[in-house]
């Protein structure tokens, strides 16, 4: 079955074919980057636009690339799945309405995606020639991080598509703790990658020790019955408020951006923001693991291209005995595999119940 899948929930464009949930037989993303750089994050209203201009390039070379596979089948399209939520509204209207549209003119069904679910599923990605790995029917139950820059979010999941939040961030997300840093620092727009390079050059050249130690900024755990908490347990979730704060009063009390830049100690600050932002999420997931037997261990979302982030999971992982699922580099962002895959598995959406949707920016796991 070959599930054509869209997304536009944030600042990409992308679409791409999948086979059976798991082969991708083409995957097209055009990124907005350039656009959001000057305003040093997304603008809604920019992004909606280039959807616009965008979708129906991407979806066309998505389709062609797909039909120039050497699969006999590729050529066909047997449904149409598309994010509905969460994101921002005037982003996810353009790919939903595109979405039914196509649906309809090939006379298909319509799949209604999660996009945060979506992201749990990139793991099972595979392209040709890959080993396939685990099923995702039998890495059940699983613990689940979805980590990006809008969640960070734990989830139990004791059956493929059931999931209960069992932590999560309870103010910023990883990905956006990253970006206010990055520009406070003046390093840019999106911050992520910047940080994750900075820091990573800094900690091979310069390893921390006694003599050169990173600066203890806080691991960001709420205290227990803080009402933010909404009945989840305080060893599960995080907060970031308390480190961006830190870091505010740290460029404050040493001369601020222009000084410390002269002094060269940008990179050391921001190895060292990094560095408590992946420990916390460690910390957390340590917590998490020993909840129950797990047998798997599956990250999504942007943030998980963080290689500092990926070295720290891993020997967690490790550690705890759980195997570790992450998704190839080039499917951690936004992408329409993940959508199109997932559409496979999971089709609780569907049909004229999918014709009916409306966009949902604020959606959570159902």
């Amino acid at each position: 079955m070959n599930i054509l899948g869209i997304e536009t929930s944030c600042d990409e464009t992308a679409a791409a074919v999948v086979k059976d949930g798991r082969v991708v037989l083409s995957s097209v993303v055009y990124t907005q980057i350039p656009l959001h750089i000057p305003y040093g994050g997304v603008v809604p209203e920019i992004a909606s636009r280039a959807h616009v201009e965008k979708i129906s390039e991407v979806v066309r070379t998505a389709m062609s690339d797909a039909a120039k596979s050497d699969d006999p089948d590729a050529g066909r399209i047997d449904a149409v799945a598309v994010t509905y939520g969460p994101g921002l509204s005037p982003a996810l209207v353009v790919g939903l309405n595109a979405a039914k549209g196509l649906a309809k003119a090939l006379g298909v069904p319509l799949i209604g995606i999660n996009h945060i679910e979506a992201h749990l599923h990139t793991p099972f990605l595979c392209e040709k020639g890959d080993d396939f790995g685990m099923d995702p029917l039998e890495c059940v139950p699983a613990l689940g991080l979805a980590i990006s820059g809008g969640h960070t979010t734990w989830v139990d999941m004791p059956e493929y598509g059931r999931y209960r939040i069992v932590g999560q961030t309870l103010d910023d997300a990883a990905g956006e703790a990253f970006d206010k840093a990055a520009k406070l620092l003046g390093l840019g727009y999106p911050g992520g990658p910047k940080i994750d390079k900075i820091a990573r050059e800094y900690l091979a050249s310069t390893p921390a020790s006694s003599a050169n130690p990173l600066i203890p900024f806080p691991k960001g755990r709420p205290r227990d019955g803080v009402t933010a908490l909404a009945g989840l347990p305080a060893d599960c979730c995080v907060s970031f408020s308390g480190l961006k704060t830190a870091l505010l009063r740290y460029v404050q009390q040493n001369g601020g951006t222009e000084a410390l830049t002269a002094a060269g100690e940008i990179p050391r600050i921001v190895a060292s923001y990094q560095e408590a932002i992946v420990q916390a999420v460690a910390d957390r997931t340590r917590t998490a693991l020993k909840r129950r037997e797990y047998k798997a261990f599956i990250v999504g979302g942007g943030v998980s291209l963080n290689s500092r982030l990926r070295n720290v999971l891993t020997d967690v992982a490790s550690r705890a005995k759980v195997p570790l699922l992450m998704a190839k580099p080039k499917f951690c962002g936004d992408n329409g595999a993940m959508i199109a895959a997932l559409a496979y598995y999971r089709r609780n959406k569907c049909g004229d119940e999918a014709m009916r949707l409306d966009v949902a920016p604020s959606l959570d796991f159902e």
